[in-house]
């Protein structure tokens, strides 16, 4: 949230997820979505955040909807279906007053989704009303959600600079929607999705307002039907939305790739898993189960109870290099909680190639050492 003066601030919201879904003046058994986030979803939206319920808003609708709004499109949407069935032998109301049963009182909806976008959404208006906004957002009294209770978030919704950004643009006065939307950098999910480092240019709709009786709005001016007059009955006023670009900065991307998932590993450090490692040293006494050399460490077999309540079965004693040869096959199958058992024989010709492997690597090595340290001396 930046302010520019003490009147006026600028509050931004992220608004991401797998699905969302703007309603617009369809009803009935189609619903569409608009291709962006409306006003009366985002409204929506805040009364949650605030713990206002469809009565409630009434009194601060007026407000709410004095706040101008401006969307940035960072992340085109893909535009996805889905149909469910209302009335299912449930019973429905007829126009007539009757009520229908059965199968013929089965009415099959769609509905319109929007797929993998994300949207950046500037609010300004009163500093006192943005600040109170901000806070809702920051710790929500009810679950938000993009549009429809089955859209959640996959991000926080309240938009903050990341540690290596800084938003200093001042927000103040009229028509600076633009400049609030070109402050915010736009960051890639994953380092290639940017086309160059440079600026890009990106979509936005910006509220369009009459700063005076005399102020015409422009032919090219489109007429959204989404600003709530009241959510119970819901009622819409119109409002003017203009299409317009922004160019802004590309910011380091949120995320390189997909991080594997973490190795399962036995906390070395607890007690009760050093007495059974040598509980299983015992009973192999010493030796390696698959070359018979004096053991050195244990091997999971299965890391399902690993960190002190494995039992004897899910470890096996080992050499070092035998170790070294089992880990080696595991990492190159991408294994999870259930590993090599060395014993089984199926294992034996992958282990022992790996074996002698690891011996023509460490000698190569020990070669190259001795001849560095030769040519030193």
């Amino acid at each position: 949230m930046n302010s520019g003066n003490s009147e006026h601030s600028t509050v931004f919201l992220r608004l991401e997820g797998p699905l969302q879904a703007w309603g617009d003046t369809s009803k009935f058994v189609i619903r569409r979505s608009m291709e962006a986030p409306t006003k009366s979803g985002v409204v929506g939206l805040i009364c949650c955040a605030m713990g206002l319920s469809r009565v409630a808003a009434r009194e601060r609708l007026a407000e709410l909807n004095g706040l101008a709004m401006g969307v940035r499109i960072d992340r085109a949407a893909t535009r996805w279906w889905d149909y469910q069935t209302v009335g299912a032998r449930t019973g429905m109301t007829t126009a007539a007053g009757g009520v229908k049963t059965g199968a013929q009182g089965t009415l099959i909806t769609r509905r319109e989704y929007l797929a993998d976008a994300s949207f950046l959404v500037a609010l300004q208006g009163d500093a006192v009303l943005v600040e109170r906004i901000a806070g809702a957002l920051q710790k929500p009294k009810w679950q938000l959600y993009l549009g429809r209770k089955s859209c959640p978030p996959s991000v926080p919704v309240f938009a903050r600079p990341r540690q290596d950004e800084t938003w200093t643009n001042p927000m103040a006065g009229k028509g600076s929607l633009k400049p609030a939307l070109e402050e915010v950098p736009w960051c890639p999910r994953y380092r290639g999705d940017a086309a160059s480092d440079g600026p890009i240019n990106l979509p936005c709709l910006i509220e369009w307002r009459q700063t005076n009786d005399t102020d015409i709005a422009p032919d090219e001016a489109e007429v959204w039907y989404d600003a709530p007059f009241s959510f119970d009955p819901p009622v819409h006023h119109p409002r003017l939305v203009m299409r317009d670009a922004v160019t802004v900065d590309v910011g380091a991307a949120l995320q390189h790739r997909t991080p594997p998932p973490p190795r399962p590993r036995a906390d070395y450090r607890n007690s009760e898993y050093k007495r059974r490692r040598i509980a299983r040293l015992e009973s192999d006494h010493g030796l390696c189960v698959f070359c018979k050399s004096p053991a050195t460490t244990v091997q999971h077999v299965t890391y399902r109870r690993a960190g002190g309540d494995e039992e004897q079965d899910d470890l096996r004693s080992l050499c070092r290099l035998c170790h070294d040869a089992v880990t080696m096959i595991e990492y190159g199958m991408g294994m999870g909680l259930d590993r090599i058992n060395p014993e089984d024989r199926q294992w034996r010709d992958q282990i022992i190639a790996r074996r002698e492997e690891i011996i023509r690597f460490r000698s190569l090595e020990t070669r190259r050492r001795r001849l560095s340290a030769e040519e030193v001396e």
